[in-house]
C-alpha cells in the first residue's frame, strides 16, 4: 500500500512506500500500478536509471525532454538524501513557473512523482548518495533539455547556504527559462 501526497502543483505528489522491518532486514514494494491507479496516477514506466553523486553539494538539473518523448519521473533515494524540485514548465498553465521542492531520502523512504511538462533537478545533501528513477519514455538525446538551476524567474530556494553546487558544464550553461524550449499548457 503506497501513501501518497499531491504537494500543490497538479500532478506531483510525494509518494512514501510501506517498510516492513524485522530483525533480518525490510521488504518494501515501491512501486504498484494498481495502488497508483487508486490514487488516479497512470503511468507506464519503460526505463530505470540509478545515478551516485560522491560529495555532498552535487546539483542535478534541472532536466526535461521534449515531446514527443516527455518523461514523468518516480524518483527515489535508495542512500543518502537529496532535495528534490519539480518546475512547471508549461506555457500558458496557471502554476507556470512555480516550483516544489522535497528531501527524498533513504531513511524517510519517500518518493516524488514528476509529471510530464515539468523540470527536475536535485542536490544532494550527504555524500555518496544515490538516486534511483523510473520514466515514461526513453531517454531521447535529441529531445533532451535544461534549464539553470538558479534562473531567477524561477526562485528555487535551494538549500545550499554558503556552499558553491558541483555542477556538469551542461548544467553550468544550461539557458534560462526565457530562452528554452518548454511545453504549452494544456
Amino acid at each position: 500500500m503506497l501513501e501518497v501526497r499531491e504537494l500543490g502543483l497538479p500532478g506531483v505528489f510525494e509518494i512514501s512506500p510501506r517498510l516492513h522491518e524485522d530483525a533480518r532486514g525490510f521488504f518494501s514494494e515501491t512501486y504498484n500500478a494498481r495502488s497508483m491507479a487508486e490514487h488516479g496516477i497512470e503511468h507506464t514506466f519503460v526505463q530505470d536509471n540509478h545515478s551516485r553523486s560522491g560529495e555532498a553539494g552535487v546539483l542535478r538539473g534541472l532536466h526535461y525532454q521534449l515531446h514527443p518523448h516527455a518523461q514523468a519521473k518516480l524518483v527515489r533515494v535508495v542512500k543518502g538524501s537529496v532535495f528534490d524540485v519539480a518546475v512547471d514548465i508549461r506555457r500558458g498553465s496557471p502554476t507556470f513557473c512555480k516550483w516544489v521542492g522535497i528531501q527524498l531520502s533513504a531513511k524517510k523512504w519517500n518518493q516524488f512523482l514528476v509529471p510530464v511538462g515539468f523540470a527536475h533537478g536535485f542536490l544532494t545533501l550527504e555524500p555518496d548518495t544515490e538516486v534511483i528513477y523510473k520514466v515514461t519514455d526513453y531517454y531521447a538525446p535529441e529531445h533532451d533539455r535544461n534549464l539553470r538551476f538558479d534562473d531567477p524567474q524561477i526562485g528555487i530556494d535551494w538549500p545550499l547556504g554558503n556552499v558553491r553546487p558541483i555542477l556538469s558544464d551542461r548544467d553550468r550553461n544550461a539557458p534560462l527559462l526565457g530562452e528554452a524550449e518548454t511545453f504549452l499548457y494544456p
